[in-house]
């Protein structure tokens, strides 16, 4: 019989609910014993959904982190939290699945590395996209010179229109001062991605880019500063009735799970009233206009990056995307490889040759499909728990993720100051 590991949750909003979720669902491995969540409501339903004993259920982190609950605690709080819990939570000796990114800031990235050499716990880090069967075929591809020598990367992060208007201009990321920058939030997965795929790190970054539209400047003339107030909202494409209403009711999913919508509204199960009355409580976030908002986060960013080995990348993340998803071009010295997310798609053309496509979804094995990010989340639950007792490759350690964060810093020094930044002292 394989090891039972038990664990404590710190933050069970929509990522820490999504690991708890699928460590719930193998008790072979996982059993869940604490809790802390600052949502007395969202405490009360995991505490019953779970079954967790009602004296292990927290609101309170500093109480909560007192004493050791379990073998492993997954963090899930807000950016600017993660390091401060993870360092304490590597002094009560838990092992650590860590939601990205890691933090925003230089030096505290740097103490938990310092900290983590000082215990034999293991820190795994949520860059769930190293899991997805896809975007390993697309590693793999590249490792074994399908395409010869890479050379160029083309990589566009399409952040729906929609799922801009939800995290960062009414969501808890919309300040940069508060969360993280744009960039770093957004694209931790593809930076992560990127330097994963070249193979080496980074020397030079430039980019530009700024919030360019959703600000008071372009609210349309006799706009309230509520959806449920506005003579729009059934016309406007970012009102919050289209947002959660019209697309909860088109996608049909989980009413349990949803994400976005069970972030609007946390009466489950949803139903279309339930989501309207929440986004017209005045004091429901996401019912706000989406040019009447406080964001200050970016809407559009571009990165220029040249790696030590010479691999050149582009990365373009735009919030005037129709469609979600990352779509890629890698050119090489003997072909080029083209992956559509939302088309679910690799294809691959050596020059002079007939492509071949290879569908994302079948590369999934049968019981991983239907998962977030493409089975990732569930594919990194499992790994924890074989990094832990198995010896598994630590894929997105610690050590492995900074350099992505690094990146990023160096992509937002840019931006605000127009210079090229180098990423490493020499």
């Amino acid at each position: 019989m394989s090891k039972l590991c038990t664990v404590a949750i710190l933050g069970v909003g929509s990522r820490g609910h999504c690991y708890g979720k699928h460590m719930f669902s193998m008790p072979d491995k996982y059993k869940i014993v604490s809790i802390c969540e600052i949502k007395p409501e969202r405490l009360a339903r995991f505490e019953k959904e779970w079954g967790i004993a009602k004296d292990l259920c927290f609101t309170d982190a500093d109480e909560f982190l007192k004493e050791k609950r379990a073998d492993v605690l997954v963090i899930g709080t807000h950016d600017r939290e993660h390091v401060a819990y993870a360092i304490k939570a590597l002094e009560l000796g838990y092992h650590i699945l860590l939601e990205k990114p890691i933090s925003p800031v230089k030096q505290e990235m740097l103490d938990l590395l310092e900290a983590q050499k000082k215990h034999p716990q293991k820190v795994l880090v949520c860059h769930v996209l190293r899991y997805s069967p896809v975007f390993v075929k697309l590693k793999e591809l590249v490792d074994k010179k399908e395409i010869g020598d890479l050379r160029i990367i083309e990589w566009n992060e399409q952040v729906a229109f929609w799922h801009q208007c939800h995290s960062f201009v009414r969501g808890n990321w919309r300040r940069d001062e508060k969360a993280s920058p744009m960039i770093m939030q957004k694209c931790c997965h593809d930076l992560d991605l990127l330097q994963y795929y070249v193979g080496d790190k980074c020397d030079t970054v430039y980019s530009t880019g700024d919030l360019s539209f959703f600000k008071r400047e372009f609210q349309p003339e006799g706009a309230a500063d509520r959806c449920s107030e506005c003579k729009y909202i059934n016309t406007c494409p970012f009102s919050a009735e289209w947002v959660y209403v019209t697309r909860w009711r088109d996608e049909k999913g989980s009413p349990a799970d949803q994400w976005p919508f069970n972030m609007c509204c946390y009466d489950i199960p949803l139903t279309e009233e339930k989501i309207r009355k929440a986004y017209s409580s005045p004091d429901n976030v996401y019912g706000r206009c989406v040019f009447a908002c406080d964001n200050t986060v970016v809407d559009n960013q571009m990165v220029t990056m040249k790696f030590k080995n010479g691999v050149k990348v582009n990365l373009t993340m735009s919030a005037f995307s129709a469609d979600s998803g990352r779509r890629a071009i890698f050119r090489g010295t003997n072909g080029q490889i083209n992956f559509d997310e939302s088309e679910d798609v690799i294809r691959v053309q050596q020059f002079g040759k007939e492509p071949y496509f290879i569908k994302g979804s079948e590369l999934c094995a049968e019981d991983k499909t239907g998962f977030g990010h493409g089975g990732g989340d569930v594919v990194l639950v499992e790994t924890l728990y074989d990094m832990i007792y198995n010896g598994a490759e630590e894929v997105t350690a610690l050590e492995a993720s900074v350099e992505s964060h690094l990146i990023a810093l160096c992509a937002e020094e840019s931006r605000q100051s127009g210079k090229v930044i180098k990423v490493h002292e020499d």
